[in-house]
């Protein structure tokens, strides 16, 4: 897939995601947001940049805790989403920009830490990424990224498929070891992870994703037959009827 294809593709998914994605209970969960600020250690004196930032969910949550955040992303209805929430919120330490995140519009060392979350399973190139969030990371900060993971090769092939068919804009989510070795390669020092589950409904899920015609019925099919089984990864189970399952997420801290 070419760079300009994937682009498109983030910004026409998630144009139509903007609102439903900020509206879903599950992305502004906060033990999960709580936990993701205290393993990236972000504290009154920080000066934040999260990286596809999309609505400001957590962006508006670590800025009522560090003292200057700027949020990035690629789809300018997201941008749109996050200001309303800052407004709503009466924060007055934040700013927005709209651009894309694989070259950041930074100057080397203008943040003190620099985090991501549920971003990386959509890039082509998450290393070239990386190493854009750790330049415009200061020494002695901290960058964080926290997204969903696998543990094995045949989970890693059962979850790309379902999420692709769910949303176009999924290249590949990436084994935990693998982010950690990212991490180490582009020289962050005492990488440490934390762990959670987002649990979703399947019938929710697709009521705010954006599948090609089909693939919604695809996505159904595989979470059902998947119950019991766990060739996914995501625990699959029945409750009340529906098809529940969970995303694992890991956290992952480096310091530079």
């Amino acid at each position: 897939m070419d760079a300009e294809r994937q682009r498109q593709m983030i910004l026409d998914q998630f144009t139509r995601q903007a609102i439903p994605f900020t509206e879903l209970p599950a992305h502004s969960e906060e033990a999960s947001n709580r936990l993701v600020i205290e393993t990236a250690g972000i504290t009154p004196n920080d000066t934040v940049l999260d990286v596809a930032c999309g609505p400001g969910l957590i962006t508006c949550e670590i800025a009522a805790i560090a003292r200057r955040v700027t949020g990035i992303d690629l789809t300018p209805a997201m941008i749109e989403q996050a200001e309303k929430r800052q407004s709503s919120k009466g924060l007055a330490n934040m700013d927005w920009r709209i651009g894309d995140v694989t070259v950041l519009p930074f100057d080397d060392a203008s943040f003190s830490s620099v985090v991501t979350r549920y971003s990386f399973h959509h890039l082509l190139d998450p290393k070239a990424v990386l190493a854009e969030m750790v330049r415009v990371c200061q020494p002695g900060g901290k960058v964080t990224v926290v997204d969903m993971f696998t543990s094995s090769p045949e989970q890693a092939d059962a979850l790309n498929q379902v999420e692709r068919l769910r949303d176009p804009s999924h290249v590949r989510a990436l084994g935990a070891d693998e982010l950690v070795q990212l991490f180490e390669d582009a020289g962050l020092k005492n990488v440490r992870t934390e762990y959670y589950k987002v649990e979703m409904q399947v019938e929710k899920i697709l009521a705010v994703s954006f599948p090609n015609p089909g693939d919604g019925d695809k996505v159904r099919q595989l979470f059902r037959d998947d119950v019991g089984v766990n060739r996914i990864g995501m625990g699959a189970m029945l409750k009340d009827g529906a098809v529940y399952y969970a995303y694992p997420i890991v956290i992952v801290v480096g310091d530079k």
